[in-house]
């Protein structure tokens, strides 16, 4: 088999490989550039909701935090 046709043929090949994984690559791209935008122009955003959490639901988890500290605090000056 002559080297130049064997060279082009593997040329050619290599070639049909880059094509696919450029293809795939921009598919990753614009999915990528589709989850990571802000909110679009209608004000909607792209994928996930922010969470509201309401006043009463922060105050318990702030009081329930505190407390939690002042545990840790105690068992702390304890040790002493």
């Amino acid at each position: 088999m002559n080297i130049l046709a064997a060279l082009r043929k593997e040329e050619a090949k290599l070639q049909k490989q880059a094509d696919k994984v450029r293809q795939q690559l921009d598919a990753v791209r614009a999915a990528t550039k589709i989850l990571g935008r802000e909110p679009a122009s209608g004000g909607k955003r792209i994928g996930k909701k922010k969470r509201k959490m309401s006043a009463a639901a922060r105050a318990r988890i702030g009081k329930a935090t505190r407390e939690r500290w002042a545990k840790f605090r105690a068992a702390k000056r304890g040790k002493r």
